[in-house]
């Protein structure tokens, strides 16, 4: 595709910094800290020993020469240990011991003298803040540096924060865990997205594995050493006092990101990353200086659970950390399916997480176009994911390896399109890696037809199927039942129709079924809080893809009409429409201020000086989305905004139009236009072409959804 882009050569090494700055946005150079090798305890773990000996690549993602081992149990052993006036529960894996009553009542003694000091004004605005806090259970010290504005986090063996908001969090000293994701000391920092739409992170300390030839004496004094390091004033001596060889130092530091900025502008997402309704009645906030002011906001009481898992649930995960671990001759392709709000992304997640611990990467096959994990909404896509998903689906978009435009939201006016672009993309699966495979929501009539052909088409060996509630949602799909299942596509074995398919489908593998048991408390039920709708959810995958336009560093943040567009001239590119047919004629008027697919045919296209229209829609590479933001008939040019790289570009030749539009907050919120809206008007008239309504959801209730 031949484009021109009316700038100066500087707004093109601006686009390019931004698009290699999103890559590595959240990357800071750690300063390495004198430590020796970790080695293995003796209570590891059968599954740790397993993996050992498949000879998996290791991680890569330690600064350091050398890595350490993740502890698999966090639970060997529980052990009360007083603080203060609070019990607390901690647990100890490397053999620690109690600590004994004289430290304690010196810590007691500490902690009420620094409670009358700041009854009585002692500390000024310009002191460091040191929190501790001890509510419901919740307990934890935070010291923030106005120096170099972080906070530094000591927590026991065991101790669990629930917050809400968003942080850079750095490993310093032990071992954390953020859902499944265990980090460690000299990792690089990791960003933590907590908004109200979904379940609270919690970050839960693991402690730490002893050294070989170092005391717990000579731990403690290199976790206080790390201590001293990252505050600037020297500590307080109740917060040292808490430090052990079994603590975890954690570093926070605020995160300030294009996507962030961008969401927050908009008056209607200010709280993006705040509290939902429910947690502001209960009055769940706890109030932490030193934690407000890196943007996390803890939690207490009920509102403070974070992921509820069942027991079903743990089982299933370990099953398939077993099964990477060398249960089976091949890798794992693992396919997780249930009813809408069964909770499938966050198992997703947990699971893909957990499996990073052991193995460099994870491979992801979307197959859900209404709530996608890494694009915008409307594509399917095959990704390999190398580092950890610690937030929702906007908060981690990213280029895909393979990824074909559909065009909707669903993929029911057009199943074997639908299904012959997963096979298109499943034919690029290296086998060397797990594969997750995620479905919709859709199980009931086509839609449990559509489960079977994947279960068939993909060889999965592993389903994990989540229900809520006392009865199944659809029809376990046990290996039992696949063998006389009729899907869309595939027939059961003993049909002569079985000739017919591919040679995947040809040799029939029996699957391991796993049934998982949702225990959360919205199980099944529809967001019914903001930002929790699937619409919502969509509109702010959209809006996180386009934050990519804006710049790196802060600043005023520029709407949608003032980025340069691209100039495609109409005989370069075809386009085409996916999910309706428009008369050549009025194509443009369709296509003008809406989203675009952005794809790459097989064959040249060659116009002879008007616009190429695609009587199909072809199945096809896509590199990113588009806004077509004008159309020029006069001079035959498209006018096109795109966070795609120039280099990428020029090998678009297709232009695909879908169901997929706009978010309405774009349109309507346009910073910096005095009068009339472009795009946008009051006088609404069903004579012009082109022209929609827009159509505004109020977040009424149905009915049948109020409770009496």
């Amino acid at each position: 595709m031949k484009v021109h882009k009316v700038s100066s050569q500087s707004q093109h090494e601006q686009r390019n910094a931004t698009k290699h700055h999103g890559k590595n946005k959240w990357r800071k150079k750690i300063h390495s800290m004198d430590s020796t090798l970790i080695k293995t305890s003796a209570g590891t773990a059968k599954l740790g020993q397993q993996i050992a000996k498949k000879e998996k690549p290791k991680l890569k993602r330690l600064k350091k020469s050398y890595t350490k081992p993740i502890p698999k149990n966090s639970c060997a052993e529980e052990k009360n240990v007083k603080a203060t006036s609070v019990t607390f529960a901690h647990v100890h894996t490397n053999g620690g011991t109690e600590l004994d009553d004289s430290s304690i009542s010196v810590d007691s003694q500490e902690w009420s003298e620094y409670a009358k000091s700041l009854q009585n004004g002692m500390e000024g605005s310009t002191s460091p803040t040191t929190d501790q806090m001890e509510e419901g259970g919740l307990q934890f010290h935070a010291h923030f540096d106005h120096t170099h504005n972080h906070a530094v986090l000591v927590m026991k063996q065991g101790q669990v924060l629930c917050f809400r908001g968003r942080c850079l969090l750095t490993c310093l000293y032990g071992h954390v865990e953020v859902l499944g994701f265990t980090i460690e000391e000299g990792q690089q920092p990791y960003p933590l997205f907590s908004p109200p739409s979904h379940c609270p992170l919690t970050i839960t300390a693991l402690g730490n594995n002893s050294p070989s030839g170092k005391n717990q004496k000579e731990g403690q004094l290199e976790a206080k050493a790390i201590v001293r390091k990252y505050i600037s004033s020297e500590p307080s001596k109740m917060l040292m006092n808490e430090v052990d060889s079994d603590s975890c130092v954690v570093l926070l530091e605020p995160l300030d990101t294009p996507l962030t900025r961008f969401l927050t502008s908009f008056s209607e997402l200010s709280e993006i990353f705040g509290l939902n309704s429910k947690e502001l009645k209960s009055q769940a906030a706890v109030y932490s200086p030193a934690l407000s002011a890196v943007g996390v906001t803890a939690l207490s009481g009920a509102c403070a659970q974070g992921l509820v898992m069942s027991h079903s649930y743990k089982e299933a995960v370990s099953s398939l950390l077993s099964a990477w671990a060398g249960e089976f001759d091949r890798c794992p392709i693992i396919l997780v399916c249930g009813g809408k709000s069964a909770g499938k992304s966050t198992f997703n997640r947990y699971l893909i997480n957990s499996l990073l611990n052991h193995t460099v990467s994870v491979e992801y096959l979307e197959c859900d176009l209404g709530q996608t994990e890494f694009t915008p909404p409307g594509c399917l896509s095959l990704n390999t994911v190398t580092e950890p998903l610690l937030g929702p689906p906007f908060t981690h978009l990213r280029d895909p390896e393979h990824m074909v435009y559909y065009g909707q939201a669903d993929c029911q006016a057009d199943i074997d399109r639908y299904l012959e672009s997963l096979k298109s993309l499943c034919r690029h699966i290296s086998g060397e890696s797990p594969v997750i495979i995620n479905t919709m929501g859709w199980i009931r009539g086509y839609g449990f037809q559509i489960l079977v052909d994947l279960i068939r088409l993909f060889s999965v060996t592993h389903v994990v199927q989540l229900s809520y509630g006392i009865a199944p949602q659809c029809q376990l799909l046990t290996p039992e039942f696949l063998r006389t299942a009729h899907g869309w596509q595939t027939h059961p074995p003993t049909t002569p129709s079985l000739t017919e398919e591919p040679a995947s489908h040809s040799s029939i593998r029996s699957h391991v079924f796993l049934s998982v048991q949702s225990e959360f408390e919205s199980a099944g039920t529809s967001g019914e809080m903001q930002y929790q709708r699937s619409n919502e959810q969509r509109d702010l995958a959209l809006l996180s893809y386009i934050s990519k336009l804006q710049s790196p560093e802060p600043g005023p943040i520029r709407p949608l009409h003032c980025f340069i567009p691209y100039q495609v001239p109409h005989s370069a590119v075809a386009i085409g429409v996916t999910h309706c047919e428009v008369a050549p004629n009025n194509i443009f008027y369709a296509a003008n201020a809406s989203i675009v697919g952005l794809c790459c045919l097989s064959e040249k296209v060659m116009g002879r000086g008007g616009p190429v229209v695609l009587s199909q829609t072809p199945i096809c590479q896509c590199v990113g989305l588009g806004v077509l933001r004008g159309v020029d008939m006069g001079r035959g040019l498209y006018f096109l905004v795109t966070p795609v790289a120039p280099s990428v570009l020029k090998h678009v030749n297709c232009l695909l139009l879908g169901e997929i539009t706009l978010p309405k907050i774009l349109l309507t919120k346009q910073h910096g236009i005095e009068g009339d809206l472009p795009y946008v008007t009051m006088d609404y008239s069903f004579e012009v072409q082109g022209a929609g309504k827009l159509h505004i959801y109020k977040g009424m209730t149905r009915p049948s959804f109020i409770n009496n």
